[in-house]
């Protein structure tokens, strides 16, 4: 008997055979009705932003709404920080 020395080593021979236990594992079914992108694009549809769409307001109601915005604001006292609470 012959022993095996690192001369006879055959990196390309290992690099074979690995690949062929992976390759073997794999499975070429391709009978999915959808693939992996089809499923993040009805993801990024489904759960995309709708900005909302306010009704529309006259002139004067505008006016009012701001006025009424300001004047809360005037009224909401001195505050040290920047008014983001948790």
């Amino acid at each position: 008997m012959s022993k095996i020395g690192p001369e006879d080593f055959d990196e390309e021979e290992l690099i074979r055979s690995e690949f062929e236990s992976i390759v073997s594992g794999l499975s070429l079914d391709e009978s999915a009705p959808t693939t992996y992108l089809d499923e993040l694009d009805a993801f990024e549809d489904h759960n995309r932003f709708i900005p909302p769409n306010p009704p529309g307001q006259s002139p004067r109601a505008f006016f009012r709404s701001v006025k009424n915005a300001i004047r809360r604001w005037f009224n909401s006292g001195y505050r040290d920080d920047d008014g983001a609470t948790l």
